[in-house]
């Protein structure tokens, strides 16, 4: 999963595993570790109506519909977005890069571009 945050705007990309786990177990979490504090970015089924993000403990997490997550998982459906409190949130499938890039994409969605 991949985070990217720019100014009121959280998008989140995911690749097919994490989009299947979140399916299976409704929660996936990365962090990152620098060194005195750890800072966690998280997904989760939650009892909501749209997409809404929290930020606790160094966490930012947002929390996405069960009927959402089901559809997400199981069609072609590329993502979601909507606005919470002046937040704009994105949550994606993450495509193969056009371009050459040095990360690992093997768990990435075929891009569509490239077929």
């Amino acid at each position: 999963m991949k985070i990217r945050i720019k100014g009121n705007s959280l998008r989140y990309r995911l690749t097919k595993g994490d989009v299947s786990n979140l399916a299976t177990n409704g929660f996936i979490e990365e962090s990152t570790n620098f060194g005195t504090q750890v800072f966690r970015y998280a997904l989760r089924r939650g009892m909501v109506n749209s997409l809404s993000a929290t930020f606790e403990d160094n966490t930012i997490t947002i929390h996405m519909p069960d009927q959402m997550i089901e559809e997400w998982a199981y069609t072609d459906r590329v993502g979601f977005e909507s606005t919470n409190n002046a937040m704009y949130l994105l949550v994606e499938k993450d495509f193969v890069c056009l371009d050459n890039v040095a990360e690992d994409q093997s768990d990435n969605y075929p891009n569509p571009l490239l077929c």
